[in-house]
């Protein structure tokens, strides 16, 4: 990445730094956030988007909300404390590493909880950082451990965003391509636009371009013609929550991706951090699905493109079933033919639950 998508200006009275990823590409604006409410838009909004990214964004968004907290004794403070975790987990329900980001700072306040309040924040402040510098050292190794099943000379298919913009520096998805074009390999992405909001053409085909990756941008109907025509030898996307079998939830349209893969004897691959792992979901049947608002649909960037007083639908997440996908790269290392019994051999311990 040019620029970091998110960062903490300042001690424990600063500010978060951001990209607003709205005006991509057309416009590079950074948001400064400095209180509980506008970083909870920022995440709301999809000013800051992406798994990973929206967990640090809710790690550093609970040092912004205890700037507010002026209490003297633990007890009260960790009440207070939950107070900002629950609020800003309303912000987007599908993305689990929100969920984790905000149970890893409860944890670090609990473990502090006979200290004074001001080395409680300050210890949050500090765990919110060795977050983001966590997911900079997962995101690299991530594409270490997926570069091997990109050829030389290969066509990758990918939905959405999974690229810098998305984590704190490399990307899941896209960090798997940065790495093979590193070592020499040269490709060809195939970057689905992803509708209503277009994160494939306004910041997957952006990232790739940047990093001189050779990108075509497709409509999402042209995945399956691609794919006839025999330009992809393999799809690599990022997810937002993995259940317990394996079934993945990804941004809208992945499922349908995932189908027209099969059909075509195409290898599909998740790439993603151990803790977009929830032991506690079943199957992806349990997954919540965010729904958006109807205008993302009716509305192309402000513009009506349906009739007035129309139903709209607006799932912004679906789910795939682990028979569809051949592999899920993670830092941790590769797991072919997902099942609980293959993702619990290679993360035992590692994988997040959460409740």
């Amino acid at each position: 990445m040019p620029l970091p998508t998110i960062e903490w200006e300042g001690d424990i009275n600063g500010r978060i730094r951001l990209i607003d990823q709205t005006l991509l590409p057309t416009e590079l604006k950074f948001v400064y956030c400095e209180d509980l409410k506008s970083i909870w838009h920022a995440i709301k909004t999809l000013m800051v988007r992406g798994a990973p990214a929206i967990g640090i964004a809710g790690a550093m968004g609970v040092v912004l909300g205890i700037k507010e907290i002026q209490v003297k004794d633990a007890d009260t403070f960790l009440k207070e404390l939950k107070h900002v975790t629950t609020y800003l987990g309303s912000s987007r329900p599908t993305a689990v590493n929100l969920f984790w980001g905000l149970a890893r700072m409860e944890r670090v306040a609990q473990e502090n909880k006979n200290k004074s309040v001001q080395e409680i924040k300050e210890a949050l402040l500090q765990e919110a950082l060795k977050i983001q510098n966590e997911d900079k050292v997962i995101c690299r190794q991530i594409g270490e451990n997926g570069a091997d099943f990109i050829k030389d000379g290969s066509g990758i298919l990918t939905h959405c965003n999974a690229g810098g913009l998305a984590t704190a520096d490399y990307g899941t998805a896209l960090a798997v391509l940065f790495k093979a074009k590193e070592q020499g390999k040269h490709i060809k992405v195939y970057a689905d636009e992803t509708r209503p909001l277009l994160q494939g053409s306004r910041l997957t085909a952006w990232e790739l371009m940047h990093a001189g990756i050779d990108v075509t941008l497709i409509c999402d109907n042209m995945a399956a013609h691609v794919m006839k025509l025999r330009k992809v030898q393999c799809v690599i996307v990022g997810a937002d929550r993995i259940a317990a079998n394996g079934d993945t939830a990804n941004k809208i349209g992945t499922y349908s991706v995932s189908i027209m893969a099969k059909e075509h004897g195409i290898p599909f691959y998740v790439a993603a951090p151990v803790s977009t792992f929830d032991l506690s979901i079943k199957s992806g049947n349990d997954i919540p699905i965010e729904e958006r608002s109807p205008e993302e649909v009716t509305h192309g960037f402000g513009k009506r493109t349906a009739p007035e007083g129309v139903n709209v639908f607006n799932p912004a997440f679906d789910v795939t079933p682990a028979k569809n996908i051949t592999a899920i790269i993670t830092e941790k290392g590769v797991i072919k033919h997902p099942s609980i019994e293959n993702i619990q051999r290679l993360l035992g311990k590692h994988i997040h639950r959460t409740t």
